[in-house]
């Protein structure tokens, strides 16, 4: 089969990550057959996380870390990614102050029309993103939380310039969806595969909400665990 027979390439070697796909009458004519069997195959290796599929530039083979997650009293993003062997990387897409939306502003208790700021990031794994989402921050204790985190480098250590030396997690609820259009191509994921959705509160010592987030993951390239320690 093509799918098997490119599989093979990937898994040998023959096709490393990065590499470019043959066009599809280039792999019709390797495999003697029309080319809708072609894209069913590559979809198919797509579906499995074995290549990306990306529009205006082509089929692209891939090597998508599968990363385990923990999700305890003091879930942090780096400290249960960095262990893994992969880099971990984000990027800011954008932050504002505003007026706290309803779910947000009743998850961090706050009156009506009291304004939080909101960040947008994307995190990746060894160049390859794994998750986005938004964090909101009480904007009367965090006004500056986006511009001290880009300059200490994570949320702890940003907690930690405000005085909060530790805080843990207060709620976390997750879910399976399907991936809308925009999360697929922000995931670079097939438009098949869902998203998990992780909505989490946190909070400082005295138990006050210091931070709630929705970020969603490609869920083929983690596996959540939900751990009853104290993984501080």
């Amino acid at each position: 089969m093509i799918r098997d027979a490119l599989a093979h390439d990937i898994s040998s070697g023959r096709l490393r990550p990065g590499d470019k796909l043959p066009t599809e009458p280039q792999l019709a004519a390797r495999f003697e057959a029309g080319r809708h069997s072609v894209r069913r195959a590559v979809d198919a290796l797509a579906k499995a996380g074995k290549v990306s599929i990306e529009q205006g530039r082509g089929t692209f083979v891939e090597e998508a870390p599968r990363l385990s997650y923990a999700i305890g009293k003091r879930t942090r993003l780096r400290r249960n990614l960095l262990p893994q062997g992969c880099e971990v990387t984000g990027a800011l897409l954008g932050a504002n102050m505003i007026i706290a939306p309803e779910p947000v502003r009743e998850a961090l208790n706050l009156p009506k029309g009291v304004k939080v700021v909101e960040s947008r990031r994307i995190t990746l794994a060894d160049g390859m993103p794994v998750a986005f989402g938004t964090a909101w921050y009480p904007a009367d204790r965090f006004a500056d939380f986006v511009e001290r985190r880009d300059v200490l480098g994570s949320v702890t250590e940003t907690f930690k310039s405000y005085g909060i030396d530790d805080y843990h997690r207060a709620e976390t609820d997750f879910y399976a969806r399907p991936a809308k259009p925009d999360e697929a191509k922000t995931l670079k994921q097939h438009s098949d595969l869902p998203v998990i959705v992780v909505l989490a509160l946190d909070a400082d010592q005295d138990g006050a909400p210091i931070s709630f987030s929705r970020v969603i993951w490609a869920s083929g390239r983690v596996k959540f665990t939900i751990s009853g320690q104290d993984d501080g």
